[in-house]
């Protein structure tokens, strides 16, 4: 426990001397004495001064007293000590104008600090008693590109509004209660007058501004002195503009020699009285200094003045030019002169040397022409600079005779001609051409005649086949000659022939058009010794055409020729003549192909049958435009057009369309070049198919058949006999051959073992098709039912009825028609009745019946029942109508021998069958119900086997009986 008491105390001992010594040492740093502050406004910068012990690392704080703000704070801050001082500069963002600061300095030595010194108080121009509109800095001069903080004191009583620079409004910062600062970065360079900056309040009631100018520092480049007249300098130089003008403009001095400023222009110029050899440049201005050297011989810079005082003797094809020198020095000077010789905008430079140079002889000029002249020279030895250009001159050339003009012929088809020749140009008339002088000529017979043309007149026309009655030759000469105030040109000839030889035609040859023209070929011609002429003028003039020609010379065989006047889609003839006038060969070709201009012509439409030909004439020759390739077919179809050929060639002119319904069509035919179709021509018909032929077939039929009927209607009244026996023959009265009036006995009706009705189907008939169904008989039981007790008539007609109906692999089952319907029309029922009588007696016959549907049957038959076919169509009502039966049964046939067609007339008797040994026929025979001919035949073809004759051959008999010439 004492150890522990006595470490403590040790501790507690130790920190009190740390304590003393500390505050010891805090006591021996001083405060900074006499502290001094001085200002550049121009620069913002504040310096400071004071005097201290042996520290040398102090703490500085500046502060916006106003506002209590910190500017700027520096701690462990070393500076120097001078003459036993310590000085500290500080430059300030914001104007030092704007508002007051307070700076404070104290001593430091590690973290040991005295006190603060005395606040020193830099007063602003915010002050209470500055009560105006105030705005810093004012007219500053700013490199581009830098930034500037610009500050606005607001007058009192006025509240802050904005600031702008130039029309950008720019956000402000407060530095006191009246002061407000904008900072501008990367200025742009300013215009002339430099850029406004203002301050405005919020009610716009008062303001302040500045203006501030944005540029750049001097820069010189290409500094180089030369001599004009080999004793003085002239140094000049390239600068960059600065943008800044007027008294902050830059300034130079060469040697130190101020230069004399005569523009504002980039070159700048400065002179000097004698040649130094050696030259110093310097350029100032507010931002800044640059500086450039130069030195050389004055041998090597001379540079000759513009010559002066020209002149020229001018000639037609030359001149003489004269000048004078400024300086008596270029006498011994060897000097290149260039002549700059300029006509009708084109401009040539000829250059001419010689000591002491002061005139030239211009050759090669053009007679009445006019000229521009200036000249410039050089030192021809140590050239260094060629001499600025002299005044022009202006001079015209003399006039002269002109060229001899280029002349041609051409002769037309009706053999007349021209005789053509060129414009002589301005430079080929050498002078303003007066007249033409036209001659024409025979060399043989020494025959000429001359005409004077007006200037303006370029051909003259002659008639050949009148030449050719007064001369003999084949050919005549045609001179022309051109005139100006100076005289005749040389004369130019021609050889016009009078008579064509017949010789082989001229094969035209196509030839295509190129970006050089037209390349033509062709074998050189021994016969052709002064040369060939190639010709062309538009294919569609026929007379007096425009002609252009070229002549060539001797051994040419190829040439491309090209006009100005050339035209897309015109289509030129070309021809090669020998220099005598003789045609070697033709061409023919387009400079640009077209499409044609018009439709075809003629386009007309015929029908053939059920084929259409249609045909066109031919494209006209102005209307081509081009070759013609062939020509498309359309067909016009809801205003759409189908294209059914394309015909390739131009002499295929008509195509057919095969194969056309009725109806109405519209064809469209175009011709076609490589540059596209015409607008096209349109036709339409309207197909009636064989009208004519079905017309012809109609009136053929009806003659055909008129004589037809003509020859029936002759064989039947020739025949009139037979065809009433045959059609409509006599029904016999009944007779009445035995006793009536005697009792009788009741008839044997029994059936035939033989009789029921065979019926034939065919396998291949439809098993919905309607057949003849047979009732079978009824067992005694049922007769008896029907029939009673009565006693049977033999006079009684008794029904054998037959159905049709739908065969089918159901059993046959009996059926009973009711007796009212026994009599209905076959086409309204299925049955069939037939009656099978005795010999009948006229209409008083007694007929004996005992049931009286029986007898209502019978009545119905007699009034108009009628025979009808046993076979029908089956209707729909018959169809869905119940096949049994609803009446009661129905004696049974009296025979089933079955129905057969009416033949002949039979005894029915039953005495006669008895006697021909063969069972006793039926109850009579089918008969008609308006007939009483009987409608079966005897049995003798039953008794034989014989078949039944089919209907069609007995049609085929009564034709050949109808035909016969025998008579019934």
């Amino acid at each position: 426990m004492p150890q522990l008491q006595d470490s403590h105390w040790t501790v507690w001992l130790i920190c009190c001397f740390l304590s003393v010594v500390h505050i010891h040492a805090q006591n021996d740093l001083t405060v900074p004495q006499e502290v001094t502050l001085t200002t550049n406004m121009l620069m913002q910068q504040i310096s400071l001064s004071w005097l201290g012990s042996s520290v040398t690392t102090f703490d500085v704080m500046i502060l916006r007293p106003e506002l209590n703000e910190t500017v700027f704070y520096d701690t462990h801050l070393t500076v120097n000590k001078t003459n036993g001082r310590y000085e500290w500069n500080w430059t300030s963002a914001e104007p030092l104008e704007c508002t007051s600061l307070s700076v404070q300095i104290r001593s430091r030595e590690g973290t040991a600090t005295s006190d603060w010194s005395n606040a020193q108080i830099l007063q602003g121009n915010d002050l209470p008693t500055n009560a105006k509109f105030q705005f810093y800095p004012q007219d500053r001069v700013v490199l581009a590109g830098s930034s500037t903080t610009f500050c606005c004191i607001v007058a009192e009583g006025l509240r802050f509004g904005s600031i702008h620079y130039g029309d950008v409004a720019q956000n402000a910062t407060r530095l006191s209660r009246r002061s407000y600062s904008v900072t501008v970065t990367d200025q742009p360079t300013s215009i002339i007058w430099g850029t406004n900056v203002l301050c405005q309040d919020i009610e716009n009631s008062g303001m302040a501004g500045a203006v501030i100018f944005v540029g750049y520092p001097p820069l010189l480049s290409d500094f180089k002195c030369e001599t004009y007249d080999l004793v003085s300098a002239v140094c000049q130089w390239n600068r960059r503009d600065t943008r800044l003008h007027g008294k902050r403009r830059t300034r130079f001095s060469l040697n130190n020699r101020k230069c004399a400023e005569t523009s504002l222009m980039e070159i700048k110029s400065c002179n000097s009285e004698l040649w130094e050899g050696n030259w110093t440049l310097e350029a100032v201005n507010p931002l800044g200094q640059y500086s450039v050297f130069d030195s050389a011989d004055i041998r090597h810079r001379v540079r000759p003045v513009p010559p002066s005082n020209l002149s020229a003797v001018v000639n037609a094809w030359n001149a003489t030019l004269l000048w004078t020198w400024e300086y008596g020095s270029y006498d011994s000077l060897a000097l290149a002169c260039q002549v700059d010789l300029s006509n009708q905008g084109n401009g040539t430079k000829r250059t001419f040397t010689g000591a002491g140079l002061r005139s030239v002889q211009l050759l090669e000029l053009h007679p009445d022409e006019d000229y521009n002249v200036k000249v410039r020279c050089g030192a021809q030895q140590n050239f260094w600079k060629w001499g600025n250009w002299s005044e022009p001159l202006s001079i015209k050339t003399n006039i002269d005779v002109p060229d001899p003009p280029d002349v041609w012929m051409h002769i037309n088809d009706d053999n007349t001609g021209q005789i053509i020749w060129k414009p002589l140009t301005a430079r080929q008339s050498h002078g303003q051409i007066t007249s033409y002088e036209v001659t024409v000529w025979s060399p043989e017979e020494n025959l000429q005649h001359t005409e004077t043309l007006t200037p303006d007149s370029f051909t003259l026309s002659v008639n050949l086949t009148q030449m050719s009655a007064f001369t003999s030759d084949n050919q005549i000469m045609a001179t022309v000659i051109a005139k100006n105030a100076a005289g005749g040109s040389l004369p130019t000839s021609v050889i016009i022939p009078l008579r064509v030889e017949d010789k082989t035609p001229i094969v035209e040859t196509r030839v295509n058009y190129t970006d050089r023209g037209f390349h033509l070929i062709w074998q050189d011609e021994t016969n052709s010794s002064c040369g060939y002429v190639i010709e062309w003028h538009n294919a569609l003039c026929q007379r007096d055409c425009s002609v252009e020609w070229v002549k060539l010379p001797i051994g040419s065989t190829n040439a491309s020729i090209s006009s100005a006047n050339f035209q897309p889609g015109v289509r030129y003839n070309i021809s090669l003549f020998s220099c005598s006038s003789e045609l070697l060969h033709r061409w023919y070709g387009y400079t640009q192909e077209l499409a044609p201009s018009r439709t075809i012509p003629h386009l007309s439409i015929s029908q053939q049958g059920s084929d259409i030909l249609l045909t066109w004439g031919v494209m006209p020759e102005v209307s081509r435009r081009g070759y013609i390739v062939g020509y498309n077919v359309y067909l016009s179809n809801d205003s759409q057009l189908v294209q059914l050929a394309n015909i390739l060639g131009e002499d295929s002119r008509k195509y057919t369309v095969k194969g056309l319904s009725e109806g109405t069509y519209k064809f469209t035919v175009k011709a076609y070049t490589s540059a596209g179709e015409d607008t096209g021509a349109t036709t339409s018909i309207t197909v009636q198919l064989l009208a004519d032929w079905l017309i012809l077939e109609i009136l053929a039929s009806l003659g055909a058949t008129a004589l037809l009927l003509a020859i029936v209607t002759f064989l039947c009244y020739k025949k009139r006999k037979w065809v009433k026996t045959a059609f409509y023959p006599d029904i016999p009265q009944p007779k009445l051959n035995d006793d009536w009036s005697r009792t009788r006995g009741l008839l044997d009706v029994s059936a035939s073992p033989h009789n029921p009705v065979h019926v034939v189907e065919k396998p291949e008939m439809d098993s919905f098709k309607e057949v003849l169904v047979v009732i079978p008989e009824e067992d005694e039981e049922e007769e008896d039912q029907m029939i009673g007790d009565e006693p049977a008539d033999t006079d009684e007609p008794s029904s054998l009825r037959y159905y049709n109906r739908m065969v089918d692999e159901r059993p046959i089952r009996p059926r009973y028609p009711d007796s009212s319907d026994s009599s209905v029309s076959s086409m309204d029922s299925g049955q069939t009745d037939v009656t099978y009588t005795g010999i009948q007696t006229s209409a008083s016959s007694l007929v004996f019946q005992t049931d009286r549907q029986l007898s209502s049957e019978v009545e119905m038959a007699a009034n108009g029942g009628g025979y009808r076919p046993q076979r029908q169509a089956m209707s729909s009502s018959d169809a869905s109508r119940p096949m049994d039966l609803q009446s009661s049964p129905e004696p049974q046939a009296a025979c089933s021998g079955g129905y057969k067609p009416q033949t002949s007339w039979h005894s029915d008797s039953p005495g006669e069958a008895e006697e021909r040994d063969r069972p006793a026929p039926c109850l009579g025979s089918p008969t008609s119900v308006a007939s009483t001919q009987f409608l079966l035949p005897d049995g003798e073809s039953d008794e034989h086997g014989e078949e039944k004759r089919p209907l069609s051959a007995s049609a085929a008999g009564w034709f050949s009986n109808l035909l016969s010439s025998a008579k019934p």
